[in-house]
């Protein structure tokens, strides 16, 4: 529902939005859509059953923070974890929509990480509680500029990595997926509404490990794009 902004009762909150590679405008963000365990070798690092299908949780649009910036290092947790990702920006939407048509509805393609209190997270999951206090908190969803699709295609393939204070730690490739796009796209709007401005990260390679103030962290996807990230001081 839109309205005219004299009618709000407080300010409009900005719209969240992503950069665009090579250009001033910017791509207005309406959902970020996460999918977990889509990466065989993920799935075994954090002791899950490989043949279960990948799920989808949600973090905040106002997460997303740009590339350059200084990410706080949140609170209430000793365990913050990082896990570079493949973004798809969506230009159309629909439900019950069918993986040979999605690749028309994708604007363009990003490098994310899914920061993730695991210590909260895991402590949920023992309980059978929501994911939400270890996934979806304040910039918990640092994402690079797009890449658009009518420019680069719809990649499939291509080595994506993240890099600690130079250190190479996770180091996969896009052909990886358990579920490629497509079929994300498709499972997805079985399930909500998809429309143009939705996101979707869509889960990480191996080798996902603790990040602490201090650290710089460097993702690359071949042919999509980069982002770095600085981690800040913990909140206050």
């Amino acid at each position: 529902m839109s309205a005219d902004a004299s009618r709000f009762v407080i300010p409009p909150p900005p719209q969240p939005a992503l950069a665009i590679a090579g250009s001033e405008q910017l791509f207005p963000v309406r959902r970020i859509w996460c999918v977990g365990r889509n990466y065989l070798e993920h799935i075994k690092e954090m002791g899950q059953d490989e043949r279960e299908p990948p799920f989808f949780f949600a973090k905040p649009a106002d997460a997303i923070v740009p590339d350059g910036a200084t990410v706080p290092y949140p609170s209430l947790t000793t365990d913050l974890h990082h896990e570079v990702e493949l973004v798809v920006a969506l230009k159309g939407g629909g439900r019950f929509l069918k993986a040979a048509a999605a690749n028309d509805l994708i604007w363009g393609y990003g490098v994310g990480i899914d920061l993730t209190r695991r210590d909260l997270q895991i402590a949920s999951r023992n309980i059978k509680r929501p994911w939400e206090i270890g996934k979806a908190f304040d910039a918990s969803a640092p994402c690079g500029a797009l890449a658009p699709a009518a420019k680069i295609g719809h990649p499939a393939k291509g080595r994506i990595t993240l890099k600690c204070n130079g250190e190479l730690r996770q180091d996969g490739d896009l052909a990886q997926m358990i579920w490629n796009v497509p079929e994300v796209i498709e499972k997805l709007s079985e399930m909500v509404a998809l429309a143009p401005g939705d996101i979707i990260m869509t889960g990480t390679p191996s080798g996902v490990a603790a990040t602490v103030p201090g650290d710089r962290l460097e993702c690359e996807i071949e042919g999509v794009g980069k982002l770095t990230v600085t981690m800040g001081p913990a909140l206050k």
